[in-house]
C-alpha cells in the first residue's frame, strides 16, 4: 500500500475509478437494448450497426497498451481525469448525432475516454492494497461495475421508451464530467507505483518478450469476445427474432446475463485466492462457457419454442456465470511480470478482451447479411433461423479458441513469480 496516503483516501480513490469503471461498461453494452432505434435513426443494417457498436472496442483496443504504460508513468489520477472529460463530451455528441457519421465519432469519443477506467482502477487496488487479495477485490470491484451493463439491459430500454435514446445518453455524458472532476479531486496520487518515465519502453518491451504473458491475451480474445459480441450487441435482436420475446424480455436477459457475469467475477477471484490457484479455475468455468454456446445452437437449430424463457434465463445467468473465468487472466498477468508494470502487463493481456469483439461484432452481421433475404419490419431487418446459425457458430467457434489458450496459462500459485523465474 502507498505509505503516503491514508486508507480512506485509498477507497474513496478506488470508489471514483470504480463508478468511472461502471460508466465505461454501461457503454460497452448500451448498443444491444437500442439496436433497433439505432437502425431506425441512423437507416443502417446489420454490418453497419455491428461497426457502430464495435468502434467503442476498435478504440479501446489500441488504447490499451498507451493506458498500461500512462498508468505506470503518470498515475490514474490524471487519466481518469482526461478520459472523463473525453467520454463525456462523445456521449453528448452520440446522444445529439443526426447522422451515423457523427454517431460513429461520438462512439469513438466514448471508447477513447473510457479505455482508462479499467487499468486505471487496477492499478490503484495492485499498489494500495494486499497482492494475495488481488483477484478477490478486482472481481468485487467489477460486481460493482458491471451494474452498468445491468443498467444497460432492461432499465435501458424502460428509459428509452419513457425519455428516448439520445436523452438519455446526454445525462449519461454530464455523468462523466462529473466523475471526471470528482477524480481530480479524490483520486490519490501514486508516486511509490509509477516507473520512470524515461524507462516506459524498456518496462513495456520487458512485458511484450515475456512468453508466460500471452496465453491470457489470446483467451480474453476468445472468450471475451463471444460473450461481449453476443451480449453487448445481438442478444437482443436474437431472443426476439429467434425466440418470439418482446423487447423488454429479451434486454432483461441481457441484464440477467450480466448479472451472472458480475457475481461471476466476484466468484472465481475470491475460489481462485481461496484456493491458492489459477489455472484450473479458469479451465473449469470457461468450459462451462463453451457449452452454454453450444445448447445456443441446438436451440436455434431447433427453431422457436425449444427453450422456454425459464430455461433461456437460466441459460443467460449460467453462462454469464461461466463466462467470467477469464477475469482471473489479469491476476495471471501481474503475476508473471515485475510488480512495478502491473498497468503494462494487465493492460496487454485486456487488449484482448476488447480486440475479439472488436472483430466478431461486425463480423457476426456480415456473416448473417450475406445470407439474409431482405425481410424488414419497421425499418428493423429480419435474420432466419439459418443467418443467426452462422453467427452463433462463429461466437462458439471463438469461444472454444479461448478455452484452448487458458490451457498454456502460467500457473502462479496467486503470488509474484516474476523474480523465482528470472533466477533460474
Amino acid at each position: 500500500m502507498n505509505p503516503v496516503a491514508p486508507r480512506p483516501a485509498v477507497l474513496l480513490g478506488l470508489g471514483v475509478a470504480v463508478a468511472a469503471y461502471l460508466l465505461s461498461f454501461f457503454h460497452r453494452v448500451a448498443p444491444a437494448a437500442i439496436s433497433g432505434d439505432l437502425q431506425v435513426s441512423f437507416a443502417i443494417g446489420g454490418a453497419q450497426l455491428g461497426t457502430l457498436a464495435a468502434t467503442y472496442f476498435y478504440v479501446y483496443t489500441l488504447m490499451q497498451i498507451p493506458t498500461g504504460v500512462l498508468a505506470d508513468t503518470l498515475g490514474p489520477r490524471r487519466i481518469l481525469f482526461w478520459g472523463g472529460l473525453v467520454a463525456g463530451a462523445g456521449a453528448i455528441l452520440f446522444g445529439l448525432a443526426p447522422s451515423f457519421e457523427l454517431a460513429f465519432v461520438g462512439r469513438t469519443l466514448v471508447g477513447l475516454g473510457v479505455s482508462v477506467t479499467f487499468i486505471a482502477m487496477l492499478k490503484l487496488l495492485a499498489i494500495g492494497f494486499d497482492e494475495r487479495r488481488f483477484a478477490t477485490l478486482t472481481g468485487l470491484c467489477m460486481l460493482i461495475g458491471n451494474l452498468g451493463s445491468i443498467l444497460a439491459g432492461a432499465p435501458l430500454a424502460w428509459a428509452t421508451q419513457a425519455a428516448g435514446w439520445r436523452q438519455v445518453f446526454v445525462v449519461v455524458g454530464l455523468l462523466s464530467f462529473a466523475l471526471a472532476f470528482a477524480s481530480r479531486a479524490w483520486v490519490i496520487e501514486t508516486p511509490a507505483g509509477k516507473v520512470d518515465r524515461a524507462a516506459w519502453l524498456a518496462g513495456l518491451v520487458s512485458v511484450l518478450k515475456n512468453r508466460r504473458t500471452w496465453p491470457g491475451f489470446f483467451a480474453n480474445a476468445g472468450l471475451s469476445g463471444a460473450f461481449f459480441a453476443f451480449a453487448g450487441l445481438w442478444a437482443v435482436p436474437y431472443l426476439t427474432q429467434m425466440h418470439g420475446m418482446t423487447r423488454a424480455a429479451a434486454s432483461s436477459h441481457v441484464s440477467i446475463y450480466f448479472l451472472g457475469f458480475a457475481f461471476g467475477s466476484a466468484l472465481w477471484g475470491r475460489v481462485s485466492d481461496s484456493l491458492g490457484k489459477r489455472k484450473p479455475v479458469a479451465l473449469a468455468v470457461s468450459g462451462l462457457h463453451v457449452v452454454g454456446w453450444i445448447v445456443w445452437l441446438w436451440a436455434t437449430r431447433q427453431g422457436e419454442g425449444a427453450l422456454p424463457q425459464t430455461a433461456t434465463y437460466a441459460l443467460c445467468i449460467l453462462m454469464g456465470l461461466a463466462t467470467a473465468g477469464f477475469t482471473l487472466s489479469w491476476a495471471s498477468a501481474k503475476e508473471v511480470n515485475p510488480p512495478q508494470l502491473s498497468g503494462m502487463a494487465t493492460s496487454v493481456v485486456n487488449v484482448g478482451i476488447f480486440l475479439g469483439p472488436a472483430i466478431l461484432q461486425p463480423t457476426v452481421g456480415w456473416l448473417m447479411e450475406r445470407t439474409w433475404d431482405g425481410r424488414m419490419e419497421a425499418g428493423v431487418r429480419i435474420y432466419s433461423a439459418a443467418d443467426w446459425r452462422n453467427g452463433l457458430l462463429l461466437l462458439t467457434a471463438a469461444a472454444v479458441a479461448g478455452w484452448l489458450a487458458t490451457l498454456l496459462v502460467t500457473e502462479t500459485g496467486c503470488r509474484n513469480i516474476w523474480q523465482a523465474k528470472e533466477a533460474k
